[in-house]
C-alpha cells in the first residue's frame, strides 16, 4: 500500500465526509499511476479538490438558466430565444454543448449527456471514456457508472494524470502550466494555488 499519502494528511487537505472511502480509493492508485513524491500528491490532490469541489461534485452540473447559458456558452446559445428552449435542462445542454467534438455523435444521439464530465477530475467526451474504458478492460458503456464510485472517480483522475503526463508540472512546481493542461485556460488558478499550498504543508514540504 502506499505511504507517501496518510489518511490524516487527506483529511487536512479534503473536508469532505467520505473521506475514509475516498483514501481508500486513492492509496494503491496513487503508487500505480506514480503519484508519488509529496510534490505529485500536492499537485493533484489541490487540482482534484478544485475539479471536484473538494470530493463532493463528481458528476458535471449543467443546470444553467438561459442568461448563464449565453454567457458561458454563447456559441451555442447566441440568442435569448434558443437559450429558453435549454434552460434548466440539463441533458438538452449537454447533448448540444458536446455534440460533434471528443468522439461524440451529434446533438439527437444523446452522447453529450451520456459522456458528460465525471469523475475527480471530469472526463468528458466518448473519446475520453472509451480510452479510460480500454486502460481498465471494461466496456465503454460500463465507464460511466464506474465513474459514479469513489475507486472509478479517483482512478479516471489518476489516468487522465498519467495519460497527459502532468507530473512533469509538478515536479518542477507549475501549478498554471498545470492548470492550464486540466482545464484549457487558468479558471481557478487562485483556488488551486491555494489548495496546493495548503496541501504542500501538510505533506510538510
Amino acid at each position: 500500500m502506499s505511504t507517501i499519502l496518510q489518511k490524516e494528511q487527506l483529511k487536512q487537505m479534503v473536508k469532505n465526509p467520505h473521506i475514509d472511502h475516498w483514501y481508500s480509493a486513492l492509496e494503491q492508485l496513487l503508487d500505480d499511476y506514480e503519484i508519488n513524491t509529496p510534490q505529485r500528491v500536492a499537485a493533484f490532490v489541490a487540482q482534484c479538490a478544485h475539479e471536484s469541489g473538494n470530493f463532493v461534485f463528481i458528476k458535471e452540473n449543467l443546470n444553467y438558466k438561459a442568461a448563464s447559458l449565453m454567457k458561458t456558452f454563447a456559441k451555442y446559445f447566441p440568442t435569448a430565444d434558443i437559450a429558453a428552449q435549454y434552460a434548466n435542462k440539463p441533458e438538452r445542454i449537454a447533448n448540444r454543448v458536446y455534440a460533434n467534438r471528443m468522439g461524440n455523435g451529434d446533438e439527437a444521439s444523446g452522447d453529450g449527456w451520456r459522456y458528460c464530465g465525471r469523475g475527480l477530475i471530469q472526463l468528458t467526451g466518448r473519446d475520453n471514456y472509451t480510452f479510460f474504458a480500454g486502460s481498465m478492460d471494461i466496456p465503454v458503456e460500463e465507464a460511466a457508472e464506474y465513474l459514479a464510485t469513489f475507486e472509478g472517480a479517483a482512478q479516471s483522475a489518476c489516468w487522465f494524470w498519467e495519460t497527459n503526463s502532468l507530473n512533469r508540472y509538478a515536479d518542477s512546481g507549475d501549478i498554471k502550466g498545470l492548470t492550464r493542461a486540466i482545464n484549457g485556460g487558468y479558471i481557478g488558478l487562485e483556488d488551486r494555488i491555494s489548495h496546493y499550498e495548503h496541501a504542500l504543508h501538510v505533506m510538510g514540504v
